[in-house]
């Protein structure tokens, strides 16, 4: 065991490439690999996409052999070649947006199936969807059915295949452990018996030289991953795991008593150790392309509704409030980006001369005669569609905050910055518990909760309640 002093980590030489656990032989392979490949692995592409998309075409043929032979009934063979591969599609579609492509940590294992068996079934609900409105049958019902189990079954097995492989091509994990002596000797025998394919690349007494050299000793020694084995360090570290993650190495803790009353979900398992990922991102880029996707599909259908609700409104505020009819005002959006935000307006022109950004009040006295009702509905707020088209901000998510209050809550809430992982929304979680008098700090909580169990089910159950929210409000 070599020391690096009194202030800096001790590792072990381990014989390994300290290339970010890519061998020499992958770096030349990555290196070697076309230009557009790469763009498009960039772009979240993955070859485990055709992996996927040839095991459930196939599944498909081979099901309808089984079946039926060759003589398959009622349509011509090309019409099932083409309900095949369009079911292809749509299932690793699905796939995709379940988060099954996401970058993989490459380290200890977690149980695919249940993910698996989950998107596949929303696959085939999607299938018969499309079969229904279109009358005809992408593949034979039954087989519909048979696909499902057959899927799930080859698509895990996908994953399965790919990680008994990984080491032929140099993929060996390569982690560096931070902690306490005591729980690095169990992690290190832990893992040497457990998980000999993942190398310890070298450790560090966070008890003797303290947690802020682990961002230079997983750089120094080439660390893909850096496992936190002993209680109290996520907070340590917090400024650095954003610095880490950049650099392409993923920090996971060891759940213990405490955290295991929370109810995680997502743990890892890494030499018989439980593991959870600490993440820069709540919401996986997946999940927020689907949310994008959805949102959109909304606008589309809900605009031949909305867009003589808005004129009417419009023409309302002309009269009463006179011009100009829309109010602009900076808002922070995605990434703390500024963006100006639309409404409708309902106070006076002058409303914020010699009082700077203000929350308004109750009963405020800037607001317009005649306007507080539309305030009390949140028609004001109909022009947010037009952000929302824009992509500056979403139907549902955290609320748009001025870059003054932002700046000043950054500097008094800790994690106040993960609320702009997505763009702010007309209604949210914060919104509909909450009201505009609520603590930033208690509203953040919302926020982040928000991100974190993000679902197409939970915006709906939102946007339903905000509604109720809205009647019971105005009555």
């Amino acid at each position: 065991m070599a020391d690096a002093g009194p202030t800096g980590p001790r590792h072990e030489p381990t014989g390994e490439p300290s290339a970010r656990a890519e061998t020499p032989a992958l770096a030349r392979h990555l290196r070697r690999e076309p230009r557009v490949f790469r763009a498009l692995r960039a772009h979240g592409f993955r070859w485990l996409q055709v992996a996927d998309a040839a095991a459930v075409f196939l599944a498909a043929v081979s099901i309808t052999l089984v079946r039926f032979g060759a003589a398959w009934p009622t349509y011509p063979v090309p019409h099932y070649v083409v309900g095949f591969a369009v079911a292809t599609v749509v299932t690793v579609t699905c796939y995709y947006f379940a988060g099954l492509y996401e970058r993989d940590l490459r380290v200890g294992s977690r149980p695919f199936l249940p993910q698996v068996a989950s998107a596949t079934v929303v696959a085939m609900l999607v299938n018969a969807l499309i079969a229904l409105l279109s009358g005809r049958y992408l593949l034979p019902r039954a087989s519909l059915l048979a696909l499902t189990v057959v899927a799930t079954v080859v698509v895990t097995a996908n994953r399965a295949l790919v990680r008994l492989a990984e080491p032929m091509f140099g993929r060996r994990p390569h982690v560096a452990l931070a902690g306490g002596p005591a729980d690095l000797a169990r992690a290190r025998d832990q893992l040497g018996r457990a998980d000999p394919r993942t190398v310890v690349a070298g450790e560090i007494d966070t008890e003797r030289d303290g947690p802020s050299g682990i961002a230079r000793l997983a750089s120094g020694t080439g660390a893909t991953h850096v496992l936190l084995v002993s209680a109290g360090l996520t907070h340590r570290i917090s400024s650095e795991i954003d610095a880490l993650d950049r650099a392409g190495i993923r920090v996971l803790k060891r759940i213990d008593a405490e955290e295991a009353l929370v109810g995680l979900r997502e743990i890892r398992e890494i030499g018989g150790m439980p593991f959870v990922l600490l993440r820069t991102r709540a919401l996986p880029r997946s999940r927020a392309q689907l949310k994008r996707l959805l949102e959109l599909l909304v606008l589309l259908v809900v605009t031949p509704l909305v867009v003589p609700v808005i004129a009417i409104t419009a023409l309302y505020v002309r009269a009463v409030a006179g011009r100009p009819v829309l109010f602009r005002q900076e808002r922070t959006g995605r990434g703390g980006v500024p963006f100006p935000m639309l409404k409708f307006r309902t106070m006076r022109i002058d409303a914020e001369e010699g009082l700077g950004p203000v929350i308004a009040a109750e009963n405020d006295p800037r607001v317009l005669r005649g306007c507080q009702w539309l305030r009390d509905t949140r028609l004001d707020e109909l022009p947010n569609l037009w952000n929302v088209l824009r992509g500056q901000m979403s139907i549902v998510g955290p609320r748009p905050e001025r870059p003054d209050l932002v700046a000043e809550n950054e500097a008094l809430i800790p994690g106040y910055r993960r609320r702009h992982e997505i763009p702010p929304g007309i209604t949210g979680l914060a919104q509909i518990h909450g009201s505009y008098h609520t603590d930033p700090s208690f509203k953040i909580g919302y926020d982040l909760q928000y991100l974190v169990n993000w679902s197409p089910v939970l915006d709906l159950e939102i946007a339903l309640r905000t509604l109720w929210v809205v009647i019971a409000r105005r009555v």
